[in-house]
């Protein structure tokens, strides 16, 4: 039996929570001991209050912790476990796994996906990128993440940190845009709805495509009629200069 603990509420450590509580319930012989939260009440929907604990220094020593917080408190707080020679780890993407205190040994848990609290998520598909300093310690986490996931990685610091710049361009950049589309059609009083099924498709082509195969639009085509025309259309200025500098980027890698 691997026992484990998490530290965070927020949205990576409510689905860890989640998905971990749902291993259990089928018999893979993983446990989840305690959840450190400050505000207890935050997790109450998800477990029972006595395995939550609102103080670090009441975390018992179990074989693997799972430190789920704002990259900023990684360091304080894995330096302040009251336990030593544990197997401790983050889910960042873009901490190296050297910032975890010495006193324990060393890894990393990081699920690459975007979590939002409320909102289910079938954690089998969820690519976990894995990093320990020994071997004996990655048998440990693979074990932990091909349990809840069919999609298991071994990643380093750098790739880590390379696959977290990437996902910012095609999860958080691509979603801003979104937004920006949003806004065209409030303005225009059009239903945003109509554009869904395009954002489908161009989703989906990636899945057999490269996506510099996927590519279509003006700026692929180099078609400046169209190109001109659209800046004319468009009135915001932060719009017209992000318009600008994706058609020139598309334009530049055709």
């Amino acid at each position: 039996m691997i026992q484990v603990s998490i530290i965070g509420s927020g949205n990576v450590a409510q689905h860890l929570i989640i998905a971990l509580q749902n291993a259990k319930t089928i018999g893979t012989e993983i446990e989840l001991i305690q959840v450190f939260s400050r505000n207890k009440e935050s997790l109450s929907h998800l477990l029972p209050l006595e395995k939550i604990v609102s103080e670090i220094a009441n975390l018992k020593a179990v074989d693997l912790v799972i430190i789920a917080i704002s990259d900023d408190a990684i360091a304080s707080v894995s330096s302040q476990l009251p336990f030593d020679n544990k197997l401790v780890v983050h889910t960042s993407g873009s901490v190296a796994m050297d910032q975890l205190a010495t006193k324990n040994r060393k890894g990393v848990f990081y699920p690459l996906q975007t979590f939002t609290k409320n909102k289910s998520i079938d954690f089998s598909l969820i690519p976990i990128c894995l990093e320990s300093e020994n071997a004996t310690d990655y048998e440990v986490l693979q074990f932990v993440a091909e349990k809840i996931s069919n999609s298991i990685f071994a990643i380093n610091s750098e790739q880590r940190k390379a696959l977290h710049v990437a996902a910012v361009f095609v999860n958080n950049f691509v979603n801003h845009l979104y937004s920006i589309g949003n806004e065209i059609c409030a303005e225009n009083k059009i239903s945003f709805d109509i554009l869904k099924p395009l954002i489908q498709e161009t989703a989906a082509k990636i899945l057999t495509l490269a996506p510099l195969e996927a590519q279509t639009g003006p700026a692929k085509r180099n078609d400046l009629k169209t190109i001109h025309s659209h800046l004319n259309f468009i009135e915001d200025t932060n719009q017209k200069e992000i318009y600008k500098i994706l058609t020139q980027s598309i334009q530049n890698n055709v």
